[in-house]
């Protein structure tokens, strides 16, 4: 079982950037596809990007493409969600989830669903 931890959410203003980090610990990274969603007050969680263990193909939903990058390293067992230019839209608890499979196969779009494993999530607020 897999335990994860997120960390770097900050508040920063349009157009700046923030990395956020995704720590696993009680197993290895590798076995999981990971994902990362978003909750905004009132609204569902939406699933915002996701990474294959297999071949590390990535998923990002339309809002986000050439903005967010989702990556891993899993020497350091860790996943990393970059998020540059930020927007007023993207203001909100961003969370890390994982799924135990390490087969092919595209992973998304990410649901809550399909997550097994789930950290307790970052805030990111965006305003100048």
């Amino acid at each position: 079982q897999v335990q994860l931890v997120e960390s770097g959410g900050a508040l920063v203003q349009p157009g700046g950037s923030l990395r956020l980090s995704c720590t696993a610990s009680g197993s290895t990274l590798d076995r999981y596809i990971i994902a990362w969603f978003r909750q905004a007050p009132g609204n569902q969680r939406e699933g915002v990007t996701c990474i294959s263990s297999y071949d590390n193909r990535s998923y990002y939903r339309e809002s986000v493409k050439g903005r967010f990058t989702i990556s891993r390293d899993n020497s350091k067992n860790t996943a990393y969600l970059e998020m540059n230019n930020l927007k007023p839209e993207d203001p909100a608890v961003y969370y890390c989830a994982a799924q135990s499979y390490n087969g092919p196969g595209f992973c998304g779009p990410p649901l809550n669903y399909q997550y097994d494993y789930w950290g307790r999530g970052t805030q990111v607020n965006v305003s100048s």
